[in-house]
This record gives C-alpha cells, structure tokens and sequence, in this order.
C-alpha cells in the first residue's frame, strides 16, 4: 500500500472554505458595485438621489452575504454541484432582503431603486457561480485541495457511487483506494488500488491518515455495519455509509434521531401528493411558461414558415397522449413529418421487420422515413416541441414532468402507471437529460416514478436548465 495524502489535501476542508470565503468576497463586491453602476449610469441614468455609501459596499454587504451563505451551507465541500447552486441561490436570495431593509432602517442610500435590488440579486448571482466554478476548474487541473476519501466496500453499490462523483466533478475526491475482503467490481480493481480487507480497516485508517471514509456495503449485517461506523467514528472526522435502501425517494427524506431508543427514524414526503404543491407547480409553470412566450413568439412564427416552405400542409400536429388521471389530450408539436405519415409507416414496418421490432419496443425509429428536412432539424434542437407550451397553459402538461406517452404504452408500466397519473407529464423530463432516446423503456418508467416522488420546485428548475444544455449539445435526440 503506497497512497498516502499530499500535505496540502490533508488540510482542504479547512484551506478551501478559507479561500472560497475570500473569493467570494470580490465576487460579491463585483456584483453589487456592478449593479450600481448599471442603475447608475448605463442604463437609466439617475435623476434623482439615488447614492450608495462606499460602506454598504464594501463592508456591510460582502459580510452580510458572507454570513447568510455560511448559514445556508454554501462553505461545506462536500456538497453536490446543484446543492452548491442552490446553497448560492438561497443565500443570495436571502442575503438581498435582508439588505434591503437594512438599506431603509440605517438610510445608507437616498433613494433604493428596484432596478438595483433586481441587478444586484442576479449580477451577485451569477458571478458567485462563474467564480465557484472557474476555481473547481483551476482547483481540478492543478490537482489540489481534493478530499482524501477511503471507501469500503468495492461492489456495485460502490460503483454507482463513483457514477455520482463522475456526473458531478465539482465534488472532489482523492479515491486513496477500496477497503474489501471480496470485491465484486473488476471495474474499480483495474482502476484503483484494494487497500485490504474489512479487518486491516483500523491499520489502513492510521496509516494513510484519512479523515473521510465513505461505506458501501449496503449487504452487510445490520450489527456488522453499526459496528463498523461506531468504529470509525473514533478513528476519523467525517464518515457516510449508504443503507439498504435503493430506490427509496431522496430528494425529501428528513432524519431524525431518537436518542433514547437508539434509533433512526426516516420521514419520507411526496409532495406531490399533496394538492398545496400541486398548485404550487402549477403557479410555477404559468409564470415561467408567460414569461418565456416573449421569446418563444417570434421564433414559433418563423419555425411555421419554414415547416410548410419544406411541406405544404398543416404547420402543427396534435397526437393523442396520456395524461393527469390518465384522460388522453392533444399533445401539440410543429409538425416534423411528411403529411400522409401514417401510410408510410405502415408501409415501412410491413417490408423491414428489424424497423418493427425496433418500433414495438420503443415506439420511436433512429431512421424514420417520415421526417422531412426541416424535421430533423427541430427534433435535433426539440424546437419541435415549443407548441407544447399551449399545453402547459392549457393545464395539460408542465414545463417538467414524466415523458407523455400514448395508449399503447400504459401496459409498459406496470405498477408504475399509479405514480404517473399523479401528475401532468412534461416538456422535460429527467430521462431528457439523462441520455434521452438512448435510454432504455425501463429506465424511463423508472426515472418518470423518481421524479413523481421527489419533485420540489428546485427539481422543476435544475432539469429546465439541465435540459437547455442537452439541447445544445444534441444528445440522444431523434
């Protein structure tokens, strides 16, 4: 065993918050004397007593925000990247209300001007997310202030855990190696170093000096394992261990510890379950959906002209889909296909039965020959889809949701069929950003009944901007 810790990794989780803290500093000056200036003089200049006092600047506020981000866990490292942004988000938010009514109690500015307030929340904002990840990107290149991390356990557990640390390379780690008496995973052997077995777990411990252990070894006994973490908790700082639990929904699960009983009791809340957030969804996506008809318009109109320049024929085309409590609606779309699709698809699958067998199982073609020209195009972009925004207004779809799927397919779900009639299915969607057609039909369903069972309005907005970069990158689309 030959892994030991850089002297300066050994010191990340107190070096890093340091110079988060710092950074962050100058970005939220940046942020708010960008505002400033951007009220001030550029874009409306000021008539009136508009005057911020260089100590609201450069004192009260970067502390102020300093203060709310640490309350809102924005210095912990061991955060996954979109924990990170909300963290950001919420203390920035939070950091915003807070000033401005110390701006009216304590008069450090004339007059407070609404532009200013707005500027200041997103310019802070976005520059905080720029400077976090600019520094990661720095941090990762240069290989410094990684986590130092054992893991025990080298299965397939452990293997979907590194799945999770590749998907978010923002969370560091400096993997010194596998603790396992059998491991499973010939993935993780060829890669990383097995360090030993379950009982040379306290001499490994010493030797490499870690203090971040992570268990993955969801099989073992129950006495074993609470053993083991009692064990660890001696010897390091920080320990995780993942339970027996996969599948569970845990975007909203809260622990509570009872102390006297020795137990651990786990609270579980689908949201939307409950009709509150229902409306709360709803409420989200009008006004998200309102606000982006601004744009979409004049897009949605030259999109119609190029579709029956390519085709003459109808511009939009509504297909009977499945939705809330499994009613059918006319889920709308540009039309992307040759009018008379039908015919030619029968006429398809009847002379290639590899198209049929293919078109059985997944209810789409990677060569479709229906598709015209500009069709290819808008489903590579998905602008084929912007008219499902009437649907969106029209209630029968959300901007995020489970995949809309026709009458044929609700036999394919099974059980899970419950969890999707729950809700109205989206625009987008989890397996819209987790590889798209290239998914399997059960992954989809599972992905569908995920996002049922741990939706939250922070969900909702993560996968409408997760979904704009799969869009732009064209992954999976067909």
């Amino acid at each position: 065993m030959n892994k030991t810790i850089s002297s300066i990794n050994r010191h990340t989780t107190y070096i890093l918050p340091l110079i988060l803290l710092v950074i962050d500093y100058f970005l939220i000056v940046g942020g708010v004397t960008s505002a400033y200036w951007l009220r001030k003089d550029w874009i409306i200049p000021v008539m009136g007593n508009f005057q911020v006092r260089n100590i609201y600047l450069f004192v009260i506020t970067p502390v102020l925000y300093i203060l709310i981000l640490f309350l809102c866990n924005a210095y912990r490292i061991d955060m996954f990247y979109w924990d990170k942004v909300r963290a950001i988000f919420k203390g920035v938010t939070y950091s915003v209300v807070v000033a401005v009514f110390l701006m009216y109690v304590g008069n450090v500015s004339g007059d407070v001007s609404r532009l200013f307030i707005g500027f200041t929340w997103v310019l802070t904002i976005l520059y905080l997310l720029i400077g976090r990840w600019v520094l990661e990107r720095v941090l990762i290149s240069l290989k410094l202030l990684a986590v130092p991390v054992i893991i025990i356990g080298a299965g397939k557990t452990a293997e979907l855990l590194l799945q999770s640390f590749e998907r978010n390379p923002i969370m560091r780690y400096q993997i010194l190696g596998f603790i396992d008496d059998n491991p499973v995973s010939k993935k993780i052997a060829d890669k990383y170093q097995i360090l030993g077995g379950f009982k040379e777990i306290e001499a490994i411990v010493k030797l490499t000096k870690v203090q971040h252990v992570i268990v993955c070894a969801p099989g073992l006994e129950a006495k074993r394992l609470i053993a083991l973490v009692n064990s660890l908790e001696i010897m390091v700082k920080n320990v995780s261990f993942i339970p027996e639990l996969m599948g569970m929904p845990a975007a909203n699960v809260h622990v509570q510890g009872l102390m006297e009983e020795n137990m651990i009791l786990l609270r579980v809340k689908n949201n939307l379950a409950r009709p509150y957030y229902r409306l709360v969804k709803r409420i989200f996506d009008l006004v998200v959906t309102l606000c982006g008809l601004v744009v979409v318009l004049p897009i949605g109109l030259i999109i119609a002209a190029l579709i029956y320049i390519d085709n003459p024929g109808p511009v939009l085309f509504a297909h009977r889909r499945v939705g809330k409590h499994g009613k059918e609606f006319p889920c709308y779309k540009f039309r992307s296909m040759i009018v008379g699709a039908e015919d030619v698809l029968k006429n398809y699958l009847a002379n290639n039965p590899e198209a049929r067998e293919e078109w059985e199982r997944d209810f789409k073609l990677k060569d479709d020959p229906r598709i015209t020209k500009i069709g290819h195009f808008l489903r590579k972009t998905s602008l084929d889809e912007l008219p499902q925004l009437l649907n969106v207004l029209k209630g029968e779809m959300s901007l995020v949701g489970p995949r809309p799927i026709i009458k044929k397919e609700i036999e394919k779900y099974g059980s899970y069929i419950n969890d999707f009639f729950l809700v109205p299915p989206g625009i987008t969607g989890v397996w819209q950003v987790s590889g798209r057609s290239d998914t399997t039909y059960e992954e989809r369903v599972q992905m569908d009944s995920w996002y049922v069972h741990n939706w939250s309005v922070w969900i909702d907005i993560v996968y409408l901007v997760r979904t704009v970069g799969v869009v732009l990158m064209r992954k999976g689309a067909y």
